[in-house]
């Protein structure tokens, strides 16, 4: 199916290209496939772009039966070897195709003739062909002639080994002849000399003659060579020409696209018939993406007039005239913040590691493992530490503050939609560590915790506890002396489908800034792991996301687009819009979830259809320039044989003193891991997992034996009601019964849901300058 905005090739001609749908099997049926024409061979790709390194199949015309199925599919066959069933759009390109193959077909089958007549004459006089191979295929030619080469050179060495023992026996019967006298010896010696020379003689002619038949050949299959040489070169010129266009058209379009859309946009502002020119190009456009699969982005900005805040909002149409103060004074402006980070300006007390032990190179076969544990739950199975890497998932937590700076800068906003877009860009910046990290980090132990100390470097204290084993939930809070706090619950639900592994975040994180009383909520999208049979694991993320603003009613809606192979936009795209509670935009954000994140202030916005339809509207937004909010810090130096930990990872293990005993930091298989002594990790992991498995049994049957002994003792008085004598705790117990130590469960007064709070105290003994964290905690809680 050719490119619809450029002319079909005439099929007469030397080259003939479009795309065609492929048969490829019973699961994906035919797939589109970019098909090229070119000296009687039929090549074809995935896409235009792999013409320069990767041919997907070649068949050979000369030789191919070419026949007709319906009105749009036609087979190519090549003897049994190769066959393609293909399709056409429409009945029209099909034959379109037929008559190109058959010009190539006649074409190829005229010309191999012409090229075989060098070689035939060979053939036929020395080197005999099996039936059936002579001159048929273009490999066993070149069999037959790298066999007739092989037994001319061993003749060659057979008649230069005989000629050397001739000679040596020839050089001593003269010696002998120089040595005797003339006598009646002489005779016979002389006789023998001239029988030796003879021998020589038939020797050294049979050289000769091997030689001229040597040369013979070469000369021969030299013309058929040369012929072939020049095509290949013929050909890798054509390509190469064909993809300096290739990426001239791509550039011209490119330009043409971007000229289109801002005159469209500034034809909606000065003109009633603007929407026709408008709807028209964007027809142009919608055809440009062949992937049926793509979905189409919900909105499109366009760059603004410099001079547009300038102009009357009166005359303009849809407008936001009724911008706040603090939102005006951004039209030219970064965000109003202060230069100096305060993470800065302190020093800290603590160098912090940057480096851990290499990881070593261990094979494993995932699939042996994954492949009994389809449609199971992920933390239920016993993964050897293999395909771990040495943090838990607590401290796994603790790393989305790894850009905490991006929140100290929203605690000094003075606008809610200004902190909105640093709000929007730290949630963002927490998958930024996934990009290259496959490993699956450690199931915390029942009770487990991790306490994350940088007061003195970044102003915050950070404090993870897991509050449940079945199913798995860690709950973190976070408090910093800089204006904000965050706390979220984490259930992390997976599954393994067989080709990927979908993890689902389930929970609600909070982020509360003390200066304006802003409660930000938000959640986290699924993180997919693709390749787990065969190939590199790779990691995406894909979902959407909504950020509250539970105090202003403002909202963001974030969408992190799925990678697909034929989309044109760039991998791991995220876009998103600020708005306030009436739904006007004020804020485009736009970037990747691995590199950076921009805003762009929205100066207008007007709807549009697609296509001249009215039903599928398309919101288009005017905005400024876009400016940078948040960059990903470069990983450091080796990063690759250390799990591609970033900096802030390197230091999560890092042995403290002081730290509680429960602390992530004091698991022996985990240490060993890090370590590099996977063997003795791997025996101490089945020993802590069976260890905690007893326990829980041992608590089950403490927990059935009270039970059985309450109903048991509220029996035996009958006229009592039996729930009066039952502790209520063990009434309607869920399974996983287990008290947190640092946090409690209550009901969420913003979302409703059961999660569980941090209700103070000092997590590790003996460090005195935690008595300021409790402290401050408890100061909140009565400010508020």
């Amino acid at each position: 199916m050719s490119d619809p905005r450029t002319p079909t090739p005439a099929p007469a001609g030397d080259t003939y290209k479009g795309w065609v749908f492929k048969w490829t099997n019973y699961i994906k049926g035919y797939q589109r496939r970019w098909f090229v024409l070119s000296n009687g061979l039929l090549s074809y790709y995935r896409t235009q772009a792999e013409m320069g390194h990767t041919c997907r199949g070649t068949i050979n015309l000369a030789t191919a039966n070419i026949s007709v199925d319906d009105a749009c599919n036609f087979v190519i066959s090549n003897g049994g070897l190769q066959t393609y069933h293909l399709k056409a759009s429409c009945e029209v390109e099909r034959q379109r195709w037929i008559t190109a193959l058959e010009l190539a077909k006649a074409k190829a089958a005229h010309m191999e003739p012409e090229s075989d007549d060098s070689g035939d004459d060979f053939s036929s006089s020395s080197a005999p062909v099996a039936p059936g191979q002579g001159g048929g295929s273009h490999n066993s030619d070149v069999q037959s002639a790298l066999r007739t080469l092989s037994s001319k050179v061993e003749d060659l060495s057979t008649c230069n080994d005989l000629i050397s023992k001739h000679g040596s026996a020839l050089q001593r019967s003269l010696s002998e002849l120089d040595s005797l006298r003339l006598t009646g010896e002489a005779g016979d010696k002389i006789r023998q000399v001239t029988e030796r020379a003879t021998l020589f003689r038939i020797t050294s002619n049979a050289m000769i003659n091997a030689c001229r038949d040597f040369l013979a050949l070469a000369q021969a299959h030299n013309k058929r060579w040369q012929k072939a040489l020049q095509a290949e070169r013929g050909q890798r010129v054509r390509l190469e020409e064909t993809l300096e266009q290739l990426a001239k058209q791509h550039n011209h379009l490119e330009r043409a696209f971007r000229g289109a859309a801002h005159a469209n946009a500034s034809a909606d502002i000065k003109s009633a018939a603007g929407p026709e020119k408008g709807e028209a190009s964007d027809e142009d456009d919608e055809n440009e993406f062949f992937d049926a699969m793509e979905e189409a982005p919900e909105f499109i900005t366009v760059p603004a007039d410099p001079q547009f805040h300038k102009r009357s909002s009166s005359n303009i149409s849809g407008f936001n005239s009724d911008l706040c103060p603090d939102d005006q004074s951004l039209n030219e402006e970064p965000l109003a913040m202060s230069q100096d980070s305060p993470s800065q300006d302190l020093v800290p007390l603590k160098k912090r590691r940057t480096r851990i032990p290499d990881k070593p190179n261990y094979s494993l076969n995932l699939w042996s493992i994954m492949k009994n544990c389809i449609g199971k739950e992920l933390s239920k199975i016993p993964m050897p530490v293999n395909f771990n890497e040495p943090i838990s998932m607590l401290q796994r937590l603790s790393e989305d503050l790894e850009y905490h700076e991006l929140l100290d800068k929203a605690a000094k906003c003075h606008s809610s939609l200004e902190q909105m877009c640093y709000v929007a860009a730290f949630s963002v910046s927490s998958y930024s560590t996934t990009i290259y990290r496959t490993g699956k980090p450690f199931n915390p132990l029942l009770g487990e915790t991790y306490e994350l100390d940088r007061q003195r470097e970044s102003g915050y204290r950070s404090l993870c506890e897991q509050v449940s084993h079945h199913p798995p939930a860690a709950a973190h809070h976070v408090i910093s002396d800089r204006g904000w706090t965050l706390r979220q619950e984490i259930t992390v639900a997976s599954k393994f489908r067989g080709k990927y592994l979908s993890i689902m975040p389930l929970g609600t994180i909070h982020a509360i800034f003390e200066k304006s009383n802003n409660h930000y909520t938000w959640k986290k999208v699924t993180t997919t792991v693709h390749n787990i049979i065969v190939g590199k694991l790779w990691i995406d993320q894909s979902g959407e996301i909504d950020v509250v603003n539970h105090t202003t009613g403002d909202r963001c809606h974030l969408k992190f687009a799925p990678y697909s192979y034929f989309s044109r936009d760039v991998a791991r795209k995220v876009t998103g819009v600020v708005m306030d509670k009436d739904g006007k935009a004020h804020y485009v954000l736009s970037g990747t979830w691995d590199e950076k994140m921009e805003f762009s202030r929205v100066m207008q916005s007007s709807r549009r259809g697609e296509n001249g339809t009215e039903g599928k509207q398309k919101t288009v937004y005017q905005t400024l320039k876009a400016r940078e909010v948040w960059r990903r810090n470069p990983l450091p130096e080796g990063a690759e044989t250390m799990y591609y930990f970033t900096a802030l990872a390197l230091t999560l293990n890092e042995p403290e003193e002081g730290v509680a005993p429960t602390d992530s930091r004091h698991r022996p298989d985990q240490r060993l891991m890090e370590e590099g002594r996977w063997d003795e990790a791997n025996v101490e992991k089945q020993r802590l997992e069976e260890k905690q498995r007893s326990a829980r049994r041992e608590k089950e049957r403490d927990r059935d034996k009270a039970t059985a002994s309450q109903r048991t003792s509220s029996q035996s008085e009958e006229t009592v009601d039996e729930d009066q004598f039952i502790d209520p705790s063990l009434k309607s117990t869920p399974h996983d019964s287990h008290q947190a130590c640092w946090f409690e469960r209550c009901e969420d007064r913003t979302t409703g849901e059961q999660v569980h709070i941090y209700k103070g105290g000092i997590v590790a003994a003996g460090r005195a300058a935690q008595t300021y964290f409790e402290l401050s905690v408890a100061l909140k809680r009565l400010t508020h």
